[in-house]
Formats: C-alpha cells, sequence, structure tokens
C-alpha cells in the first residue's frame, strides 16, 4: 500500500457496530500507532462531544484522546469562519442539535446564540425535534440566514432498525423555506478539506477509511483523496457491482498492510 501520511477513519461499521466491537478495526488502529503513522477519526455523527467519542472507543479497547477526533460541528466552524474572514462582529446562529453540536458553538467565542435574525441556521441530528425548532429555522432561512447541514444522512441504524437521519430533518426544513441545505458532513469534500487544512497534509498523502460507500467512499471521490472501503458495515463488495471502484476494497482491515 502507498505510504499515507493521515488515515482518516470512521467510526460505525469500522471500529464498531452499535455496541459490538470491530476486532480487526481496533487492531488496526494498534498498527497504525505501533508504525508511529499519523489518524483521525472522521465521524458524520454531531450528537457526541469529542470527550464522549474517546469515552465510547474506549469501551472498544481503543485509547485515544479529543485530538483525534474530528466532527462535522467542528469542520462546520472551520467553514463559517472561513466564510466571515473579515467579520468584527460575533457571529449569530441558530442551532437545531444536540450536545456534540452546541458544545463547540458555545466554547468558541466568535459566535452568538441568536434565535431572531441569526447569519446562519446549522441543523444536526436532533431526537427532540419540535415544530417551534422547524418554525424558528424556517423563517430565519426565509429572511436570509444561510441554511447549513452538517450531514446528509437520510437514515441512522439503530438496535431498532433504522431511524430518520439529520437529512431527513433537513429535507423537512428544505420544503418549508424553499431553500436546500449547504451539506458539510461526508460526503461532501468540505469537511475533508477543513481537516486536510487543519493538520496541513496533501489530499495525495490521505486515506480515507470507512465502511459506506455512499458517505466515506464519496467523501473521498468528491476530495479527490484516495479511499479504503472495509466490508464490515454497511456496504458489501456485490454493493458497488459496476459502480466506480475505491481505492483498496476489502474484507477485513486484518488484511491491509502499512
Amino acid at each position: 500500500m502507498k505510504n499515507y501520511r493521515l488515515f482518516l477513519i470512521d467510526l460505525d461499521g469500522t471500529i464498531y457496530r452499535g455496541k459490538e466491537t470491530i476486532a480487526s478495526g481496533v487492531r488496526f488502529i494498534k498498527r497504525l500507532e505501533e508504525a508511529h503513522k499519523d489518524y483521525l477519526f472522521l465521524t458524520n455523527n454531531t450528537t457526541r462531544t469529542p470527550q464522549m467519542v474517546v469515552d465510547k472507543l474506549k469501551t472498544h479497547g481503543v485509547a485515544t484522546d479529543t485530538a483525534h477526533i474530528y466532527t462535522p460541528c467542528m469542520a462546520t466552524i472551520s467553514y463559517i469562519l472561513k466564510c466571515q474572514k473579515k467579520q468584527t462582529n460575533k457571529i449569530g446562529v441558530y442551532l437545531i442539535g444536540q450536545i456534540g453540536l452546541w458544545q463547540e458553538f458555545i466554547q468558541n467565542p466568535a459566535f452568538e446564540l441568536n434565535e431572531t435574525n441569526p447569519e446562519y441556521v446549522v441543523v444536526g441530528m436532533d431526537t427532540d425535534l419540535t415544530y417551534h425548532k422547524i418554525q424558528v429555522a424556517v423563517s430565519a432561512i426565509r429572511n436570509g440566514a444561510t441554511f447549513i447541514g452538517t450531514n446528509a444522512d437520510l437514515n441512522l441504524p439503530s438496535e431498532k432498525g433504522l431511524m430518520p437521519g439529520n437529512g431527513s430533518q433537513c429535507a423537512m426544513i428544505a420544503a418549508s423555506s424553499g431553500q436546500e441545505p449547504f451539506y458539510i458532513g461526508k460526503p461532501s469534500s468540505v469537511i475533508i478539506d477543513m481537516v486536510l487544512a487543519k493538520y496541513g497534509c496533501a489530499k495525495s498523502d490521505a486515506l480515507i477509511v470507512g465502511d459506506n460507500y455512499d458517505t466515506d467512499i464519496k467523501a473521498g471521490f468528491n476530495s479527490k483523496v484516495d479511499q479504503l472501503l472495509v466490508t464490515t458495515g454497511i456496504t458489501k463488495a456485490a454493493d458497488i457491482e459496476g459502480k466506480r471502484q475505491p481505492t483498496i476494497l476489502t474484507n477485513s482491515l486484518d488484511q491491509v498492510e502499512i
């Protein structure tokens, strides 16, 4: 395999499946560490804080820290700040989401929460979504606020089967506001561009590792970063027959040389 500098690694379906550990994924991380290779866990999940992700990984036998976690919440902030280079006042945002999204914005002094006339409406997964939240978001977007979706996942796997994802929430707001969201998370190239800029890594030196063709692998296609598809999660080899192939396809991360 090419001598990659930075591995961008998905979580659910790659390192674990819900509460189940994927042992080959855990061993892959340990092999990266032994080889002194840099890696980041690149997730579309916005409901957890980086520390919560670290704590969950620990239950699966992966000892890491928040410096190795990158989320669409973090990428969204970087993207907005990049768009607002000459901003002198605080940037008003209206948030729909859970603790992972809220914490990132609240702890950043460049932003302030604003329900009246925000410059941005940022929508992340919210299992306590209400009509009032949707109404406020739609009104703000109709009044000129930029509509950002942290990720476009229409459905999320759970122990009860598939449940509506953030893409479904955004679709409802888009239908009412007449404005489509600008998505940050995978498969958008934005999150890849933001993370590579943050860590000073060239696209040619990075590898995206994940189990979902429609998010992880397409993020690589869209950003021109090499991809590794492991079939321990959502996408199987048969699912992509006749489609554009990833850089690397494997049944197990144990089979990948570092």
